[in-house]
């Protein structure tokens, strides 16, 4: 009898654990669901061009949105100031969208001397969001904003980060198009670059879906760059104009060897300027910005 009831007993705990595991899979495949919807139409970290034309209309500010392309080559930009002036047109790193540049768009001082367009990289902002693009197809799709606003006056671009090796390769590829570029904290080299294997799991289907927004198309832009930075390394060659390195020695994303290895491929051509800030991390558009602002003054 007691073995009978001790066998009852068992059956019975073994039935409730198959239950709770079973109740257990079914909530982490709803949490997974739940994650993965989020993370398709979640953190696209991007504002409301209405948002910001009210910022703009409060500070007495001029502001235009303006998008050249068709379909799913779609290019979205903010432009301020005259199209008589000079022209300084920024490229935001990874993530990130046009509104990295606001506060230079606002400033009374660049408005002055510059017109200025901040673009939405393909993939971010309202370029496309969600669609990452690799480094040659980022730059044939930007360069259609130089296309469009190109008015016989000088373009200087200015790439932040992912956006530094956009800039360079506008530059290489175009090579008497711009009238310098000044690259901020630039990731140039796949030499300073670690292979950050652990983003290869996060490309890959079914765990992309579980990156959210903006981060998803970062980690698949960043994933395709690093197999094509060493296509750069042979186009310096190509360079006619100023090329200013940015970059803080204290940078724990993209390397300072960076803006060294940019130097040293362009050593004899005197068209290289570099300048380290000391103890500065990755983050100097906004950190740095009245050095970065004193710099542009000066192109």
């Amino acid at each position: 009898m007691d073995s009978n009831t001790d066998r009852a007993k068992s059956l019975v705990s073994i039935m409730k654990l198959k239950r709770f595991f079973r109740v257990s899979l079914l909530i982490l495949a709803s949490l997974l669901v739940v994650i993965s919807v989020f993370a398709q139409f979640g953190l696209k970290m991007r504002k409301s061009d209405k948002e910001v034309l009210e910022t703009f209309r409060i500070a007495n500010v001029p502001l235009e949105f303006r998008t050249v392309g068709t379909g799913d080559n779609v290019v979205h930009y903010a432009v301020t100031g005259s199209d008589t002036l000079p022209t300084l047109l920024f490229v935001h790193g990874s993530p990130g969208s046009w509104d990295a540049f606001e506060g230079y768009l606002l400033d009374a001082d660049l408005r002055k001397k510059f017109r200025i367009i901040s673009l939405d990289r393909p993939g971010f902002g309202y370029s496309n969001f969600g669609e990452a693009r690799s480094l040659k197809e980022n730059t044939a799709l930007c360069y259609q904003v130089y296309q469009a606003e190109y008015m016989g006056k000088p373009i200087h671009i200015i790439g932040h980060s992912i956006g530094g090796p956009v800039v360079l390769d506008l530059a290489q590829t175009h090579s008497v198009a711009f009238a310098s570029i000044s690259i901020l904290a630039g990731s140039i080299s796949g030499k300073y670059e670690a292979p950050e294997k652990w983003r290869l799991p996060f490309v890959a289907v079914p765990l992309r879906f579980l990156v959210p927004g903006a981060l998803r198309v970062s980690n698949d832009e960043i994933w395709m760059f690093k197999k094509e930075l060493a296509g750069l390394d042979s186009g310096y060659g190509n360079l006619q104009i100023p090329v200013y390195f940015i970059h803080g020695d204290a940078d724990p994303l993209v390397p300072v060897g960076n803006a060294y290895f940019g130097m040293e491929k362009l050593e004899g051509s005197g068209l290289g300027h570099i300048e380290i800030i000391e103890g500065a991390n990755h983050f100097i558009p906004w950190k740095h910005f009245d050095l970065i602002k004193k710099h542009l003054l000066q192109l």
